[in-house]
């Protein structure tokens, strides 16, 4: 008789049985009263049940079918009680059946859990190659965005824009957006987007390509990054400026900050208030360092499975949105979408339920 359990690799068990520890002592804070009355908390240690909530949950019902397998044999095995015995051998094939199916299922939840933990992320889109119609472009994808965010209940949040004022177009924009399963989802999206459709700058009808960045950075907790803000960090704050470099007012409110040990360098404007740019400033910095970090980690991994797909870079093109034909190909999928959907509808969950079954996979076969 197979046994389910002797299937998992230990270091499989060891990081359950530390996810079940994890997730008991959520749902202590979770009831504590300074838990309760800090909303920045509370919203992330939900996220973070409900990321771990299937693989925990999962991983406890398959720890109780292998303790009544367990029992089953030992009726079997005792041999003292014929009836129950038998009656043990009829149903263990159905136990092992479906404490194996459990554990599958443990498993696919397990290698997707680290992304659902991830409750906010820092979108960046910029316009690429094709002039004014990039910045058209970008604009266009952004809201997008906007609108998918809007039907999820996420939470967005502008932290830098710089719009051209005679077209609409957008040059490049940088947005936070919070919300359960925003990771998971909106990962997939770092890349080359190119379009080609007739631009609204063309008279004569004919169709350009034009492309645009998107960059989606996980923001980390302090726990997840640190930074020695007063020794790593040059900040300088000086009077906010405008797009030909002029100043735009007279305060000094803007806040240009520079981590010497990696050289990411960020400057914040967008609002009249020095302090609410120093915050976003902060927290465009933190991110920035966290992906260097994770690309870091990113890197290494790759090198130790040759042979697997790539790692969905900002410069990899992944995707191409053909107007006229109301076709929208993402490059690692065969299935293709409308543009309809797509950019019309904002619909873009059937495209991340593809990408994520796909990634899932990858990852199991990674196991």
């Amino acid at each position: 008789m197979s046994d389910p359990s002797s299937a998992i690799p230990p270091a499989l068990l060891t990081k359950l049985d530390d996810l079940d520890g994890q997730f008991a002592q959520i749902e202590r804070d979770l009831e504590t009263p300074e838990i309760a009355a800090d909303h920045n908390k509370l919203r992330d240690l939900s996220i973070k049940r409900a990321a771990l909530s299937p693989v925990v949950e999962g991983y406890r019902a398959f720890t109780a079918l292998t303790a009544e397998i367990a029992e089953m044999r030992a009726a079997i095995d005792a041999g003292d009680d014929p009836e129950l015995a038998e009656m043990a051998r009829e149903e263990l094939p159905g136990l092992e059946s479906r404490a194996t199916e459990q554990i599958e299922r443990v498993k696919e939840n397990l290698v997707t859990a680290d992304d659902r933990k991830v409750g906010s992320v820092i979108l960046e889109v910029r316009a690429g190659t094709g002039g004014d119609e990039a910045g058209l472009w970008a604009r266009d994808l952004l809201d997008v965005y906007t609108r998918y965010a809007a039907g999820k209940g996420w939470k967005v949040e502008e932290m830098e824009l710089d719009a051209d004022p005679t077209l609409g177009g957008v040059r490049k924009a940088i947005v936070n957006i919070a919300g359960e399963g925003v990771w998971s989802e909106l990962s997939f999206e770092a890349g080359v987007h190119s379009v080609k459709r007739v631009p609204a700058t063309e008279s004569q009808g004919r169709i350009h390509t034009s492309t645009c960045t998107v960059a989606v950075l996980p923001e980390p907790e302090e726990v997840d990054v640190k930074i020695d803000w007063a020794n790593d960090v040059d900040e300088h704050v000086t009077t906010a400026q405008g797009p030909g470099g002029q100043n735009v007012n007279k305060v000094a409110t803007a806040v240009h900050m520079l981590h010497k040990p990696t050289g990411v360098e960020v400057r914040m404007q967008e609002t009249k208030s020095q302090a609410q740019n120093r915050d976003k400033a902060k927290r465009l910095l933190k991110a920035r360092v966290y992906e260097i970090e994770r690309q870091k980690v990113e890197a290494e991994r790759a090198a130790e499975r040759k042979g697997q797909i790539g790692s969905g870079g900002r410069s990899e093109k992944i995707r191409v949105y053909r107007y006229q034909d109301n076709i929208v190909s993402d490059q690692r999928l065969s299935e293709k979408f409308t543009k309809t959907g797509v950019i019309d509808n904002a619909a873009l969950q059937p495209l991340f339920d593809a990408l994520i079954e796909q990634e899932t996979a990858r990852r199991l076969a990674a196991l």
